[in-house]
């Protein structure tokens, strides 16, 4: 039987991951490239629209977005299911993104697969990867065209 402290410990845990998600999303939706980076270990890797490893090559991916013609996101995550192993954390959770690819409106939707460790106390994504389930204009709707952009075809 666990003790009153563990099982406190434990929420605390779970509720410190879901707000790295949640700061994820912010730093992402603000273009704050540095601060996205500060949420992965040294050698932590995020895997989706590219590989990016390292918080150089995070910091260098996200940056370079904008000049792919995605320019503006709105990254919603939730439905969090996390397996919490003392310091080590695998995380699934649901994407929704409004966005705007080539000045046209998107909508996608997709899948995180996440391990985080806890590192100096805190919270850090060693791996985030992202699935896409559908990346489709907003006025075309999801069933005629799932993906659109040839990143998120591939990331299936």
């Amino acid at each position: 039987m666990t003790t009153v402290e563990e099982r406190l410990a434990r929420l605390e845990d779970l509720e410190a991951i879901r707000a790295l998600d949640a700061e994820y999303c912010r730093t992402l939706d603000a273009y704050d490239w540095d601060g996205l980076a500060d949420l992965f270990t040294d050698d932590g890797e995020f895997v989706g629209l590219a590989r990016a490893q390292g918080r150089d090559g995070i910091r260098e991916f996200f940056g370079g977005l904008a000049a792919g013609g995605l320019t503006a996101f709105w990254h919603h995550v939730g439905n969090h299911e996390i397996d919490l192993d003392g310091d080590r954390a695998e995380i699934r959770s649901k994407l929704w993104q409004p966005c705007v690819q080539d000045g046209v409106p998107h909508v996608a939707a997709g899948r995180y697969t996440d391990v985080a460790v806890r590192s100096g106390g805190r919270w850090l994504y060693r791996t985030k990867a992202v699935s896409f389930d559908y990346f489709a204009p907003l006025a075309q709707g999801w069933d005629d065209g799932l993906f659109t952009l040839d990143a998120a075809r591939s990331s299936r």
